[in-house]
Parts: structure tokens; C-alpha cells; sequence
């Protein structure tokens, strides 16, 4: 049986619902101190390319689980009251993933336009993902 609605057009909903930061206004928020920008990319693209410094890495698929309060993996980071902006690499999982936060309750939040690819190529701060404490 053949899909109904593709990739293409589950972003085109999401994005006609959410919020999309420009480059320019996602960096005016860059460093605001209310602001979280969240990564939400896989581990591997971080090691990769690096991530926006002090984002917080929350893997697309824990995503839902991290928001939640009752999900036994919830990260209090997403209780703290601030504004979530979201990205991924390319903006296609970031549109889909803020519509889903944004459908759970989660908000102020959006997500930027054209992902960690745009941010990079903008000349926009880039550092290594942060290395976990080894155990002792």
C-alpha cells in the first residue's frame, strides 16, 4: 500500500504552523540568556560538523520523551520557562520536531531557518559537541 503524504509535505504542514527564525534573527538570540538553542541532531553529525556552542544536544528521537515531566526521561532543562529554538541540519526533522513540541505545550519555541548548514555557512559560531567526564 502506497503512503499518503510524504516527507515533503508533512515539513510544508509543520511549517505553515510553527515558527521559522531567519539567520539574522535566530543570532540576535544566540546569546540571550532566556534563549536554548537545542540540537537535536544525531551524535555522530555533532562529532562531525560540531554543534552552535552551549546548545543543548537532545536527540531527535528522545525528543518528546526529554519534554515530558512524566516520561521517566524527562531533562529539566525543557521546565526551565525559557524559549526553545531548535535545529537540525538541514531544517526538515527541526520543522517537524517544533511542531510536535509545540503540539505537546512546549512554547515560546521555532526552529531556524535552513538548520546547522545555514548557520555554518552564515560564518555564525560553530564549536566541537562537548566530550562526556569519564567516569572515576
Amino acid at each position: 500500500m502506497p503512503i499518503t503524504k510524504g516527507h515533503k509535505q508533512l515539513i510544508a504542514e509543520a511549517r505553515q504552523q510553527i515558527r521559522t527564525l531567519t539567520l539574522d534573527e535566530a543570532k540576535a538570540k544566540y546569546e540571550d540568556p532566556n534563549v536554548v538553542f537545542v540540537d537535536i541532531r544525531d551524535v555522530r553529525e555533532l562529532e562531525m560538523n560540531g554543534m552552535i556552542p552551549n546548545a543543548f544536544h537532545a536527540p531527535r528521537g528522545m525528543l518528546e520523551f526529554w519534554v515530558d515531566p512524566d516520561s521517566p526521561y524527562y531533562k529539566p532543562v525543557f521546565g526551565s520557562g525559557k524559549e526553545f529554538v531548535l535545529y537540525c541540519q538541514s531544517a526538515w526533522r527541526s520543522s517537524l520536531a517544533t511542531l510536535a513540541l509545540q503540539q505537546m505545550g512546549l512554547a515560546p519555541i521555532s526552529h531556524v531557518e535552513g538548520g546547522f548548514n545555514a548557520w555554518k555557512e552564515a560564518g555564525l559560531p560553530v564549536g566541537e559537541r562537548p566530550r562526556s567526564k569519564p567516569a572515576s
